[in-house]
C-alpha cells in the first residue's frame, strides 16, 4: 500500500475561487468584478515615495519584524485613529500582507486539537488558515439583512454555543468581506464577554477599516475593556492605499504574543519588501483629507453599482463597509452559484464570485459577489453588459 504524497491538510480545502474567477475572466476578456483589487492608480505621492526609497538604495533586508520608520508610523496612525498606545519595539510585526499576517498569527497561537470560531460567509482564506495551523474550524452563521436599513447579523445563542474548552481563537473581519458588514459596539461587546469567559483570543482582520459609508465608524476590538491583552489585530496597506500587489501588512499584539508571532513570521517570509515599507510609512502620514476622500469615492462607487445592478434586475444587499456588493441570483436552472458565475462571464462578459466559496460545504448560496473597487468607466461597462444580458435572458 503506497503512501499518500499529499498531506491531509492540503487535501482538505480547494484552490481560491476568487483568484480562479479572475483567470476565467481573463480567458473570456470579461469585465473583472470578481477579485478585490482596484483597476485605478495609487496616489502618485505614495508611488513616488517607493521610487525615492529604491533610488536611495533601500533595497536590502529591513529588520525582520519591520523597518523602524514603518513601525513608528503605525504607532502614530493607531494613536491618531484609534487612540491606541503601542510600543513599536514590542507590539508590532510587519509582514507580507494581511494574508501572511493572519497565517503567522494563527500558527503562533494554535496547537493541534484547538478550535477556531469563524463567522460564515467568511473571507475564503480563514478556513484553510485554521486548518494549516492545526485547528478545527467551527463556523457560526451571519444571516442576511431583512431590509435595506439592516446589516448581516449573528444569533447570540449560536455564537455562545460555539465556545467550549477547546476554543483557542475567534476570527473576526470588520468591515467584513464578502458582506460589507460592520461589527458594531453591542456585537463586539458580546464577543468580548465570551472571549473573557472562555479565555479565548480574538484575531481581527481590519484591512478595510477606512472604507466605511453613511457615517459609520470602525471599532477595533482591542480598544474594548479587557480585550487589549487578548486581541491580535491584523491589518495592511493593500486596501487603504490601493496597492494590493505591494504585500505590506502588519500585526498588532501584546508583547508576549508578538514574540511568538515574530518567530513564525521570520521563518515564513523573513520580511516585507524594504522600499515599499518606507513608502507605506510615508502614506500613513498623509493628511485626513486622504482618508475622507477614500471613503467618499468608494461610497459613490457603491451607490453607482448598487443602482445599476438593481436596474439590471438584481436584488442587492446594501453594504456598510469594504468594497463589495452581494446580489441574489435572479435566474433559475443553474446547478450552483459557481455555474451561474461562470455562465455570467461567458454570456454577459462580467466576472463575479459565487458566495458558496465563502461557506463550508455550501453547494449553492444563490448569491454572487461584485467588487466595485474599479474605475467608473469599468463599472459602467459592467452595468451595460449586465443590462443587455438581462434583457435577452428574461
Amino acid at each position: 500500500m503506497s503512501k499518500s504524497l499529499i498531506s491531509q491538510k492540503a487535501s482538505s480545502f480547494g484552490e481560491s475561487v476568487i483568484r480562479g474567477m479572475s483567470r476565467v475572466a481573463a480567458a473570456h476578456q470579461a469585465v473583472n468584478l470578481a477579485q478585490g483589487f482596484p483597476d485605478f492608480p495609487a496616489d502618485p505621492r505614495i508611488k513616488q515615495a517607493a521610487v525615492d526609497a529604491i533610488q536611495k538604495d533601500v533595497n536590502q533586508y529591513a529588520i525582520t519584524w519591520g523597518a523602524k520608520n514603518l513601525r513608528n508610523a503605525i504607532v502614530a496612525k493607531e494613536k491618531r485613529f484609534r487612540g491606541k498606545e503601542l510600543d513599536p519595539e514590542k507590539e508590532i510585526t510587519v509582514c507580507c500582507g494581511a494574508t501572511e499576517g493572519m497565517m503567522a498569527a494563527l500558527l503562533a497561537v494554535i496547537d493541534p486539537g484547538d478550535e477556531a470560531i469563524i463567522f460564515q460567509p467568511f473571507y475564503e482564506n480563514y478556513g484553510p488558515d485554521t486548518i494549516l495551523s492545526g485547528a478545527s474550524p467551527r463556523y457560526v452563521t451571519l444571516y442576511p439583512p431583512t431590509s435595506d436599513s439592516t446589516d448581516w447579523s449573528f444569533k447570540e445563542d449560536e455564537l455562545a454555543a460555539a465556545f467550549n474548552p477547546k476554543t483557542k481563537v475567534i476570527v473576526i473581519n470588520t468591515p467584513h468581506n464578502p458582506t460589507g458588514k460592520i461589527f458594531r459596539q453591542k456585537e463586539l461587546e458580546f464577543i468580548a464577554g465570551l472571549c473573557q469567559k472562555w479565555d479565548v483570543l480574538a484575531v481581527t482582520d481590519e484591512i478595510y477599516e477606512h472604507i466605511l459609508y453613511d457615517g459609520e465608524k470602525h471599532i477595533s476590538l482591542a480598544t474594548l475593556p479587557g480585550m487589549k491583552e487578548r486581541t491580535i489585530t491584523v491589518n495592511g496597506a493593500s486596501k487603504t492605499f490601493s496597492v494590493t500587489g505591494w504585500r505590506v501588512g502588519y500585526i498588532l499584539a501584546p508583547e508576549k504574543l508578538t514574540q511568538a508571532i515574530r518567530k513564525v513570521h521570520d521563518f515564513l517570509t523573513v520580511g516585507a519588501a524594504a522600499p515599499l515599507q518606507e513608502a507605506i510609512a510615508f502614506a500613513m502620514g498623509l493628511p485626513d483629507d486622504f482618508y475622507f476622500h477614500l471613503a467618499a469615492e468608494y461610497q459613490k462607487k457603491r451607490d453607482f453599482l448598487l443602482k445599476g445592478l438593481r436596474e439590471s434586475g438584481f436584488s442587492v444587499f446594501k453594504t456598510w463597509g469594504a468594497y463589495y456588493l452581494i446580489a441574489k441570483i435572479p435566474e433559475s436552472g443553474f446547478k450552483s452559484d459557481y455555474d451561474y458565475s461562470v455562465h455570467l462571464v461567458k454570456e454577459a462578459g462580467v466576472a463575479t464570485v459565487p458566495i458558496s466559496s465563502f461557506y463550508l460545504n455550501e453547494p449553492s448560496s444563490g448569491m454572487i459577489r461584485f467588487c466595485y473597487a474599479k474605475k467608473e468607466e469599468t463599472l459602467s461597462k459592467a452595468i451595460e453588459k449586465l443590462k443587455s444580458y438581462r434583457k435577452v435572458s428574461v
